[in-house]
């Protein structure tokens, strides 16, 4: 009996009609080997066809190294000569293909990493910060070269010992350093040689509130011995005379020791600003906005304001805190008016819009650094202490006065009422609430 199964005289790998191919057994089972996945890539050429891969040779007829598994990817279990796993296509060993391309369905490598956005933000953090660090350096390294550390208060003889607030002697001259003849008309600043001081205030920073004191010069005090801040030659005492005549007589040295000696208080730090500088300040910060309660004129500073809210420019702000004739308080109201102008320019000058604008800020520090004289000892970070102080002083947190009063006295000179003075230098030195009060 024959078991061999019929097979249509031909086997599966025939190529022609005439041939035969292998028969399989029923109790014979070949070994299976792994199940290979179908390649895709078997040489196929749009001109050609089915090539070489395929175990067809065109021209050529049957190939008798032709089996299933290079034809279909099924392993028979015979070896052909290859090893499992061996190139089966394409490429320089399989014979016309696309090489070691692997298949579309392939595993890959590991793709990109998501980025690490929480790392990215720490680093561009510390990046911003590095560069405002640099930048404040910078800035304050410059400002600070600028300053004009001119007043050497250790020169002033007898001072009264130190309080628990730092207080500041602001003073404005009528120098006109610096300034053209055009600049001089323009500001109706006269054409005066040398300098006198032109406004003269107190500001005391305390813990317990700011308190802002204008001193009239036109007060009538004794200037006391001194040693002068450049002959350093001994001067003996002289009677009353009006507080501008000390600054005259020997400059800042010699007016910080006539205020210290009349009002028993230490002054800490010295700054001065002339007019231009005063004026430039002002268009530096594009004006001061003011609100200004009752109207004026005056031809010798060139103030002309109406009542209301208005933006003062240099040349306007410098003929408001100049006016004297047009009041009937003159020097008293003027003083009123510097007060209330320097708290409303440190106000819009300590500002985050001026501070942190570059555009802003060096235009105006240039603009006030080159005309401001401050004392040795004084620091750039001293100065923003003193704009800060007095910016409080305009928002509620302080208190503005003139120095107690008693009426009048030789030469149209004002006395103060020194009880009055001794308890609110007491207040300042204990650094207390201030509660004296004077006629405004």
């Amino acid at each position: 009996m024959n078991d061999w199964p019929e097979d249509g005289g031909h086997g599966r790998g025939s190529a022609n009609s005439h041939s035969e191919g292998a028969r399989r057994m029923r109790h014979v089972q070949r070994p299976q080997a792994p199940q290979q996945p179908p390649r895709y890539d078997q040489g196929y050429d749009q001109d050609q066809g089915y090539g070489r891969n395929q175990g067809y040779d065109q021209g050529q007829g049957y190939n008798p190294n032709f089996t299933q598994a290079q034809g279909s990817g099924y392993d028979s279990g015979y070896s052909s000569g290859q090893v499992y796993g061996g190139q089966q296509g394409g490429g320089p060993q399989g014979g016309g293909g696309r090489g070691n391309v692997p298949p579309p369905y392939a595993p890959q490598g590991p793709g990109r990493p998501a980025p690490d956005w929480r790392k990215r933000a720490k680093i561009g953090s510390i990046v911003l910060v590095v560069g405002v660090l640099a930048w404040g350096i910078g800035t304050y390294a410059w400002a600070s070269s600028q300053m004009r550390n001119e007043v050497d208060l250790s020169k002033v003889i007898e001072r009264p010992s130190e309080g628990d607030c730092t207080t500041y002697l602001i003073v404005g001259s009528d120098s006109r350093e610096g300034m053209s003849a055009e600049d001089k008309k323009k500001l109706h600043t006269g054409s005066a040689e040398g300098k006198r001081t032109d406004s003269m205030m107190i500001l005391a920073s305390c813990s317990s509130g700011n308190t802002m004191i204008s001193l009239p010069r036109d007060s009538w005090v004794s200037i006391p011995s001194f040693v002068g801040s450049e002959s350093g030659k001994q001067y003996p005492a002289r009677g009353g005379s009006k507080l501008n005549a000390a600054y005259a007589m020997d400059g800042p040295e010699l007016l910080v020791r006539t205020v210290e000696f009349n009002t028993g208080l230490r002054i800490d730090h010295y700054a001065e600003i002339g007019f231009a500088g005063f004026a430039n300040i002002v268009d530096a910060l594009g004006g001061v906005e003011l609100n200004i309660e009752k109207g004026f004129k005056d031809k010798k500073s060139g103030a002309d304001f109406a009542a209301g809210e208005q933006t003062l420019n240099g040349e306007q702000a410098l003929a408001f805190v100049r006016t004297r004739y047009a009041f009937a308080q003159s020097d008293l109201q003027r003083t009123k008016n510097q007060q209330k102008f320097l708290s409303a320019l440190a106000n819009q000058a300590a500002t985050p819009g001026t501070i942190l604008n570059p555009f802003a800020l060096y235009p105006t520090l240039g603009a006030g650094l080159d005309t401001l004289i401050v004392d040795k000892d004084m620091s750039l970070y001293d100065l923003g202490k003193m704009f800060f102080a007095m910016k409080s002083v305009q928002g509620g947190d302080g208190k503005s006065m003139n120095m107690p009063l008693a009426g009048g006295a030789p030469q149209n000179s004002l006395k103060w009422d020194m009880p009055k003075v001794k308890q609110l230098v007491e207040q300042i030195r204990n650094d207390e609430k201030v509660t004296v009060e004077a006629d405004r």
